[in-house]
């Protein structure tokens, strides 16, 4: 089959006819799991035949690859000449070269395999292909996850190709592969847009103007192969392919080179590609895969939609729409099923104990037990003398020589944990039977093998709960526990406090003449403790009676049919389950001889048991499938092994439905070797119930068991269907035999009351039995609804009062009461009300060829609970050779075989490095550790896929706005009615103040500093810190005046300006800022404050500045000389036109003169200065303020702070715009009150500088920004301590601001307040004041009105622009602080923006206001008059037509509260929800990015910021991660999940960056459309991309 090769059809007729038969000849000799044994022709004897037969056609088939990694066979099926190019078969050359001198375990988990189902994969795959789509792949950064080189990974799998053939390969395509993909990997993204059917695209071809050419040989194996060939050469001035963007081709997609790209030259330069890109600019890539995601997500979904009430403030509830197309039982109701009596026997021992004592003094030298050292070799035999003597030593010393006489450690009953390792089985032998010769219980559990081992905590759990405090061991073993420094032995996490005591023969006291155990008839005391992992990882102890251990051993022999002095080789670990059944208790009780083959030696030598049958003649051996596999594999080196001597093979995990495939292929090969088919004796067994059944040994030459084809849609309903049609979805289940004897079975249902099934419905086995488990030890609770199920009919009445257990298996009983088991609970994944078993997934994820990235047996699958259903998770182990294609490749061809089998979607598939998911004390995976990493973001993958769009159908519907019949009128009446007032509220009257001369004579600004610089010339206005805290310049009234002075004079003389031109001052935050303020003011210029670009950004920083000087149209700049020279410097060119700056003056050292005279406006209407300010939706706007506002301003702050002369407060902020600029250059002219100046960029290089200058000045009043707050908090919050010590005290502080335009931070400041309590900060002093554009301060907390006030809103109700008050700690509710007090002289109405009309108290609408110091407009260049008039006046529709109003454009809502404010009314407080521009409307509801990025910064430790933002109707969630690169991809479900359950919105693309990566002003807002423009320009550099399907 030409998978990769060329197309065979092109061969003549009888050549195609000669290789089908060939093909056929090959597949009929080819058993079960594709190993050749003895079939008609051998592998090699096929290739030379094909060879010969091609041979001929060689020279016109170019693209044909003999290679026999392409042969892809299944049973009966004859090579087809067109394949499918979606579904290799099971590639058989891992099977033609296995084991090659090395092999290593897991090479592929056979218990998974079935060619069957492989057929069925490769059919599902075939159908995907029609309606195949280009899934966009992730974009990973090229240093990321960057795995370890091959030849230092130990992977625990063979390679299927052999070296020599690969090096081969390698070379041959080693030309044809550099020209495709040494060009630019934009061209392969637009090739798999162009082309996203199947057929190769001639666009990209046609476009360069030439005529198609032949398709070049296909991409998929050129990527792989590129990346080996890379692995081991060195290409000189030749691009390495870029992992990070190309998309994978579909295998079979034909990829046509444009001719100017196929013949190029290895020299050419790399950047003349990646300009053309196939016409097609660089930066679109982003672009390119989302438009690629939404192709993606334009295909159906499979589940439709279920039906949902509207989300109207209850919590979402489905409307249950029962398919009718659900397969039901219709069965009768089942019986329960008895067991054949179990049998009375003449000598059958009192007691387990009594059975060692016969044959220690009978059978003294008979073997009981034989161990195998690392190489498979006897290493020593204990016979039933010495077992029995040195159980008795121990016996005596556990009960006469750990204590005193009087106060002895143990007493019987006591638990005891044993520690031993599988490879010393003779020791655990002799511990066990010596605790129960002494009457204490074992308690066995694993070898603790490092503080964290996997589940070592949970078995913490289990000592806890058994009351464990005495551990046995042997003295190799405690040497190689973990120790701590001084020797003694670590405390495991989670255990209780330990004794360990050694058992090695040499401690142990022979017993004195007298003493003798006591060994009483079975009763129902507990005999020992088996424990046993629930599905969500805790460990229990499942007690077993003495009276259940005698009967369970009695049923086992009868059942099994053991005799007395029968072999019996056990690979099983014998600490637990059937190893400890049959293997040390059954054996003893009829003294069989046990040889125990460890894990380890399985490892080393995979046919050590069937060897051991072999020279042992064994009767019985006890395996799992794992065990036929490997002894499969390793088989050709041993050929004479004769298994004839065998008459019982027990198969432990024979109830899983893919033991079947195992089974058989074992004995395909073994038959020839004397294996009788009759033998094979699969059982089901359970930790509570012990064994549940097991399939006798059948008569010579009677016909086997029959099977059940079952269809997996039925199963998936619960119910049994022969399948019939669709064989791709059917599953083989063989039967596990009889129950045990003297057991009575039922099946009820799995979950709700323990109701019995019908006939036809799968449910969960029930026991009863005398040889079953008794209770789960110290758990009561638990115990009853396990141990004491007693089931129901349909009526609900119970079917007798004897008491069943539940096995935690899931099964049917078929014809002649078999029973059949086809799943366990555990494995239960329950996804829309249908069940999925763990095993039958992964089995179809294994079927998806080619395995070569995943190692098989490395695979977890289990569910998490995201909005409200179960969601299928699969983590799997890549190989550190695989290739991020052939990854994503794979990745992708598992999520359509387990849609079209299974019917359901994967919410998340997830490859990690090899050796990296927990494991077991056997080897396997470790589920619930694997499952808790996954959910706690520590699993590191290195390759993910969300499918989120696919998977989640149970969203609630999108809001379909409704048209406004009601208006505004009849809502202002509804609300008068209803008796709700209207959302309004008020600041204090501005009334008369006391400074009425300075109110009357100086209505400007600049009148008052010539007023103050006469009446009052040296008091200090102005005080600038340097880091260290120390002033570096002060500024008095006088002072103040004398520089304006100066630089008015300048600005007259060289500025060549008219009165009303704009002035922009570039300075540092300072005192020079503020004089050449006041210096414009004195000439009539309207000054224009723009924040200095940063000399070590001038790339991002400059054109700001730049833009900000071209639309305020500047006749000027004030500058410093360092500024002017870096205005002027080549650096600056680089990213502005440096040449036509206007005039530029810098203030540094101006000569003293003094202007003629000083401007005086005609009006107080006229412009003082522009406000320029970058919004955070990146909007440049800048609004005029006229010298009547800024007084109205500056004296509504003044009566609202209560500042006057003999006052000082503490300024923190940027002076460049809004309220930060006013507090910084015009409050303190106004009202007299001293400014202490602390530039934030100061915190940079000294953080405690503003709170130490807060106490050293015992300052009351201080104002900061967002980003003043989070510094100090983080830096310095953990080192209260410490500046207590410094003597730091902010008891003094009355109120800390910190000046915003956005919602309150109240988690910010709650923190704030609770971190710097220690060193004196009331909790009342922290509040927030809110400006907008519009208006620059609408609220600022001030000293007389009441504490800012709190409340819960339910964030459903808030999408749904409604305020719903909740109480705290209400599921989705979302805490809002009030902004601060309205200032004095402002009304605020809340609006409904679409109406205009007026809104009720509690009522989510846009914040408009009236005052006389709102903004007089924006300054626009063209008198865009309309914009303007619609945000600064405006009128509502209906109320009071005649006022004029701004628009903040804030949506925030007016509550009346229980609190008095001055006048002894009661208190409306304002909330501010969030901005307008900034809301992201999606599914018909308004969502407010703050609140979703809190959801994303919680869901993870290592996200140090994240942003939201959406393109084309998808949402993007950037996040920072502050941890390392290897926690980027845990990121990924998390962030997708927490959005999904708090917001019910589905993450289109996940973005991980470096931390700082997110833009933020100087406010501290986030500019996410800034970062919006930078992803979809590809500006970010992510660590990586997600885009979930």
């Amino acid at each position: 089959m030409a998978d990769r090769g060329g197309d065979l059809s092109a061969l003549p007729k009888e050549v195609r006819d000669q290789l089908a038969e060939l093909d056929l000849e090959l597949s009929e000799g080819w058993t079960r799991i594709s190993l050749l044994s003895h079939s008609d022709i051998t592998q090699k004897g096929y290739e030379k035949k094909r060879a010969k037969l091609l041979t001929s056609y060689i020279p016109h088939l170019p693209n044909v690859d003999l290679s026999p990694s392409d042969v892809q066979l299944s049973p009966g099926h004859s090579a087809d000449p067109s394949p499918s190019p979606e579904a290799p078969g099971p590639s058989t050359s891992s099977a033609s070269r296995h084991h090659r001198g090395h092999r290593s375990g897991g090479a592929r988990d056979e218990r998974y395999r079935s060619d069957i189902h492989t057929e069925a994969v490769q059919a599902a795959l075939a159908k995907h292909k029609e309606e195949k789509m280009a899934l966009p792949m992730p974009t990973k950064r090229r240093s990321a996850f960057v795995q370890s080189p091959i030849d230092n990974c130990t992977p625990p799998d063979t390679s299927s190709a052999s070296e020599d053939e690969g090096s081969l390969r390698r070379k041959a395509a080693f030309s044809a592969v550099l020209a495709q993909t040494l060009q630019s990997p934009d061209y392969w993204i637009n090739r798999s847009v162009q082309s996203s059917s199947t057929s190769s695209s001639a666009s990209s071809t046609l476009s360069h103007g030439e005529p198609k050419t032949q398709p070049q040989p296909q991409l998929q194996p050129a990527v792989s192969l590129l990346a080996d060939v890379l692995a081991h050469t060195r290409i000189e001035n030749s691009i390495p392919p870029d992992v990070t963007s190309s998309t994978p081709q579909e295998r079979g997609t034909r990829v046509d080179l444009p001719p100017a790209v196929r013949g190029m030259s290895r020299g050419q330069s790399r950047s003349s590609m990646l300009d053309t890109a196939d016409g097609v600019p660089v930066n679109s890539r982003v672009s390119t895969k989302i438009q690629q995601l939404l192709n993606t997500l334009k295909r159906p979904k499979r589940p439709p939609l279920s039906e949902f009430f509207l989300d109207d403030s209850e919590e979402i509830v489905e409307v249950p729409q029962p398919d009718p197309n659900t397969p039901k039982p219709e069965g009768r109701q089942i019986i329960p099923v008895k067991g054949e009596p179990l049998g009375v026997v003449s000598n059958w021992p009192p007691a387990l104990q009594a059975a060692l004592a016969r044959w220690g003094a009978t059978q003294a030298k008979s073997p009981a037990l034989t161990a195998l050292d690392i190489t498979g070799k006897p290493l020593y035999t204990l016979t039933y003398g010495k077992l029995w003597s040195r159980s008795l030593k121990l016996a005596y010393t556990l009960l006469n020589k750990l204590g005193t006489k009087t106060e002895p450690v143990l007493q019987p009953g006591d638990r005891v944990a044993l520690v031993y390792p599988n490879s010393d089985p003779g020791m655990f032998w002799v511990a066990f039977y010596g605790c129960l010769l002494a009457e204490v219980i074992p308690v066995p559990i694993e070898v603790p093998l490092s503080q964290q081992d996997a589940g070592s905590q949970q078995i913490g759990f289990l000592l806890g709960s058994c009351g464990v405090s005495l551990a046995l061991t042997s003295e190799v073993c405690l040497k190689g526990l973990p120790k701590t420094p001084n020797g003694e032995i670590i405390q495991f996490k989670g255990w209780p406090r330990m004794k360990w005591v050694v058992t090695d023969t040499k401690y142990l006291t022979k017993p004195s003449k007298d003493w003798q155990p006591h060994i009483p008839t079975a009763n129902t005391d507990t005999a020992y403790i088996e424990y046993k992992a629930s599905k969500e990882g805790t460990v229990m102890g499942v007690a077993v009676s003495k009276i259940s251990m005698l009967t369970h051993c009695q049923a086992l022999t009868q059942a099994c049919n053991y005799c007395e002095g029968e072999t019996l080789v056990n690979v099983l670990d014998c600490k637990k389950d059937m190893g400890l059944w049959h293997g040390v208790l059954t054996s003893v009780m009829n003294r069989i001889h046990t040889i125990t083959v460890p894990y380890a030696v399985m490892k080393a030598c995979p046919m050590s048991w069937v060897q051991r049958v072999h020279i042992h003649k064994a009767r019985v051996a006890l395996v799992k499938c794992r065990d036929l596999h490997w002894a499969m594999m390793a088989h050709k080196d041993h050929r004479d092994i004769n298994l004839s001597s065998i008459r019982m093979l027990i198969v432990a995990d024979g109830a899983n439905p893919w033991s079947v495939s195992s089974c058989d292929a074992f004995l395909n090969v073994f038959q020839s070797h004397g294996l009788k088919p009759e033998v094979i004796c699969p059982c089901a067994t359970s930790p509570e119930a012990l064994t549940v059944a097991i399939r006798r040994p059948g008569a010579r030459g009677a016909p086997l068991p029959a099977r059940a084809i079952l269809s997996m849609g039925g199963l998936s309903h619960g119910v049994i269907r022969v399948n019939t049609e669709d064989k791709n979805s059917a599953l083989t289940v063989q039967d596990v035999g009889h129950i045990m004897p003297g057991a009575l079975m039922c099946i009820v249902k799995p979950d709700g009351p323990p109701l019995l099934c019908k006939t036809d419905e799968i449910g969960e086995i029930v026991i009863n039995s005398r040889a079953g488990g008794t209770m789960y030890y110290g758990l009561p609770g638990v115990t009853k609804n396990t141990f004491e199920v007693i089931p129901v009919n349909q009526a609900g009445a119970p079917i007798g009062e004897i008491p069943f257990t539940r096995t935690g298996l899931l099964g049917f009983v078929g014809p002649g009461s078999l029973v059949f088991v086809v799943g366990k609970i555990e494995g239960l994944l329950t996804v829309s009300r249908r069940r999925h078993n763990a095993d039958d997934l992964v089995a179809t994820a294994l079927a998806v060829e080619p395995v070569k990235t995943v190692y098989r047996g490395r695979i977890a699958v289990f569910s998490v609970t995201v909005f409200y259903d179960e969601r299928i998770v699969i983590v799997a182990e890549q190989r550190p050779d695989a290739s991020e294609e052939d990854s994503f490749q794979w990745m992708s061809r598992v999520l359509q075989a387990i849609d079209s089998i299974h019917q359901v979607g994967l919410y998340c598939l997830a490859l990690v490095p090899a050796n990296t998911l927990p494991k077991t004390p056997l080897g396997g995976i470790h589920i619930c550790e694997t499952k808790q990493n996954f959910l706690e973001g520590n699993l590191h993958p290195c390759n993910i896929l969300m499918c989120p769009h696919t998977c989640v159908t149970n969203m609630p519907k999108p809001r379909q706005k409704q048209p406004v019949d009601v208006g505004p009128a009849s809502m202002l009446v509804g609300n008068l009615v209803a008796g709700k007032r209207i959302a309004q509220a008020m600041g204090r009257e501005l009334g008369v103040v006391e400074d009425q001369d300075l109110i009357r004579k100086h209505q400007f600004l600049s009148e008052a500093l010539q007023w103050r610089a006469q009446t009052d010339p040296d008091h200090v206005l102005y005080v600038l810190l340097n880091a260290k805290g120390v002033a570096v310049c002060t500024a008095t009234c006088a002072q103040l005046h004398k520089r304006a002075e100066k630089i008015t004079a300048t600005l007259m003389e060289r500025g060549g300006l008219n009165t009303g031109d704009n002035v922009v001052l570039l300075y540092p935050p300072g005192i020079d800022l503020i004089a050449a303020f006041y210096g414009c003011l004195y000439a009539g210029v309207i000054p224009v404050t723009v924040r200095p670009p940063h000399p070590q950004n001038l790339a991002a920083t400059l054109p700001t500045v730049r833009m900000i000087i071209d639309v305020s149209k500047a006749a000027c700049i004030l500058t410093t000389q360092p500024l002017m020279r870096i205005l002027r410097s080549r650096e600056a060119a680089a990213s502005v036109n440096v040449k036509t700056w206007p005039t530029i003056i810098d203030t540094d050292d101006l000569p003293r003169k003094r202007p003629p005279q000083i401007y005086k406006p005609p009006t107080a209407e006229m412009l003082a200065y522009l406000d320029f300010s970058v919004s955070t939706t990146g909007m440049l706007t800048g609004v005029k303020m006229s010298h009547a506002a800024v007084s109205t301003l500056c004296r509504s702050i003044k009566l609202q702070c209560e500042l006057y002369s003999s006052r000082q407060i503490a300024i923190c902020l940027d002076p460049y715009c809004g309220l930060g600029f006013v507090l910084w250059c015009l409050s303190s002219v106004y009202s007299g009150h001293q400014s202490i100046l602390i530039p934030p960029l100061e915190l940079e290089s000294s953080l405690p500088v503003w709170l130490s200058t807060l106490s050293q000045y015992k300052i009351r009043d201080t104002f900061c920004s967002y980003s003043v707050m989070e510094l100090c908090t983080k830096g310095l919050g953990t080192q209260t301590e410490m500046l207590k010590a410094r003597g730091l005290n902010l008891s003094c502080v009355r109120s800390c601001v910190v000046i915003a335009e956005e919602r309150p931070r109240l988690s910010l400041t709650q923190s704030f307040s609770k971190l710097f309590k220690d060193i004196g900060l009331s909790p009342r002093a922290v509040s927030t004041a809110f400006g907008s554009r519009v208006n620059l301060a609408i609220c600022l907390q001030g000293t007389s009105g009441p504490d800012p006030s709190t409340v819960y809103v339910d964030m459903k109700s808030l999408r749904h622009d409604r305020v719903r008050l909740v109480e705290r700690g209400a599921p989705q509710s979302l805490p809002l602080m009030e902004s601060g007090t309205i200032l004095p002289g402002v009304r605020v109405i809340i609006v409904n923006p679409e109406t205009r009309g007026p809104l009720g108290d509690s009522h989510l609408g846009e914040i408009w206001l009236n005052s006389a110091h709102s903004a007089s407009g924006y300054y626009t260049i063209y008198g865009e008059e309309s914009l303007q008039a619609d945000h600064f006046n405006t009128r509502l529709s209906f109320g009071e037509p005649h006022t004029l109003w701004a628009r903040t454009g804030y949506l925030g809502f007016i509550k009346r509260t229980e609190l008095l404010d001055a006048s002894g009314d009661r208190h409306d407080a304002l909330f501010v929800v969030g901005s307008l521009d900034e809301t992201l409307e999606l599914r018909g509801l308004r969502y407010h990015p703050i609140d979703i990025e809190t959801s994303v910064s919680r869901s993870h430790r290592s996200i140090a910021e994240s942003a939201v933002f959406t393109w084309t109707n998808l949402l993007v969630v950037v996040a920072e991660l502050s941890g390392s690169e290897q926690e980027a991809l845990d990121l990924v479900p998390l962030v997708t999940n927490v959005v999904l359950e708090e917001h019910h919105l589905i993450v289109g693309v996940v973005v991980i960056v470096d931390p700082g990566v997110i833009p933020i002003n100087s406010r501290g807002e986030k500019q996410r459309m800034h970062l919006r423009d930078s992803f979809l320009a590809d500006q970010l550099d992510p660590i990586y991309v997600a885009y979930n399907m």
